[in-house]
């Protein structure tokens, strides 16, 4: 059973992120700006690096500044990796599904129904992946280091029309899902479209898309799917993806080494921020799914019959389709071990 972690207030939130006077000015360094390339606008994604900015002023005395620009003002969403392979930016939001021929080792996170729907075994799983030599070789070939996952949670869908409350519903549904759950969805008769997150909205409005798969519940508030849906799913869980951040390599080994340290030693600071608002997020957003959208559950035998048909199928093709070019079974069975390792220690 997947364990769901309890809602934080917003000033627990903001004692993750503030430090006390007291630790203000503690590393000496020289000035430096960081430019830092995301998607979208502000949310519960962001929350962590924006906490790493605020702890990176304060302990510096303002020497060490992190800036995010959103709204891809800084290059596409599906641009990230060039900007960080050309020094354009010093770090950078992507998700691994807008290119997955740039990150082919990274498209086993968004492998469909991994064991990997408890919060903190999530954490501790793709911490770990991101130090996997796989994982690093993808950014190297950017010139980019894994930095913090971006730890998204279980994906749901949202879509307009006739719900698919059967299975079968699911045919010829246009569906917005990347990687492994387009796959996976495709496997259920869905066309799979690959809209990144800000296109979404757009193809709900102007009738190209029937329906979207998204992080639940705070991406579907953040990009506004649930403004133009009229049904979601509530327990189907089909995975998620790494829409993570990334560093600039040749960036970050110019910092002096107290600001390398200080990075590398707030990921979970990034990490358990995000978690929590996330969980934030879900306090308000459930209740307002309740009042206006219809709740498909499925039937414990509906979700065996799904996952035999569009999970361990769609992990077979994607090693099968990659194993030439990497260890993709490699890759796979070290994530379900790691998985497994957390599992037991939780």
């Amino acid at each position: 059973m997947n364990k769901t972690l309890k809602p934080l207030t917003m000033a627990t939130l903001a004692c993750l992120t503030l430090q006390s006077p007291a630790q203000a000015a503690s590393i000496d360094g020289p000035p430096v700006f960081w430019k830092i390339s995301m998607y979208g606008n502000p949310r519960a994604l962001t929350s962590g690096m924006e906490a790493l900015a605020a702890k990176a002023a304060e302990e510096t005395d303002g020497n060490f500044q992190i800036k995010i620009f959103y709204a891809d003002q800084l290059g596409n969403s599906r641009e990230n990796l060039d900007g960080l392979k050309l020094n354009a930016f010093e770090g950078a939001g992507i998700c691994n599904f807008y290119h997955p021929g740039k990150n082919p080792a990274w498209m086993v996170f968004s492998l469909p129904f991994l064991p990997i729907g408890d919060p903190d075994v999530q954490k501790a799983t793709f911490k770990k992946m991101f130090e996997h030599p796989a994982i690093v070789a993808d950014m190297a070939n950017w010139n980019a280091i894994p930095y913090a996952s971006g730890l998204l949670p279980q994906y749901e869908i949202m879509g307009k029309g006739p719900a698919p409350t059967e299975i079968d519903g699911w045919a010829g549904l246009r569906v917005r899902a990347g990687g492994g759950l387009g796959d996976a969805m495709e496997k259920l008769g869905a066309i799979n479209q690959t809209l990144s997150a800000s296109e979404t909205l757009t193809a709900f409005q102007n009738g190209t898309v029937d329906a979207a798969a998204f992080p639940m519940t705070y991406a579907h508030v953040a990009f506004k799917i649930n403004e133009e849906a009229d049904w979601y799913t509530s327990n189907l869980a089909p995975g998620t993806s790494e829409c993570g951040w990334v560093l600039n390599k040749t960036a970050f080994e110019a910092l002096p080494e107290a600001y390398q340290t200080f990075l590398m030693d707030n990921r979970d600071l990034v990490l358990d921020t995000e978690q929590a608002a996330y969980a934030a997020a879900d306090e308000t957003n459930f209740a307002l799914f309740e009042e206006t959208l219809d709740k498909i559950t499925y039937t414990d035998a509906q979700i065996a019959e799904i996952r035999e048909r569009a999970a361990r199928p769609v992990w077979d093709e994607w090693v099968a389709a990659n194993q030439g070019d990497f260890d993709a079974q490699g890759v796979l069975d070290d994530l379900l071990q790691y998985a497994e390792e957390a599992a037991a220690a939780n």
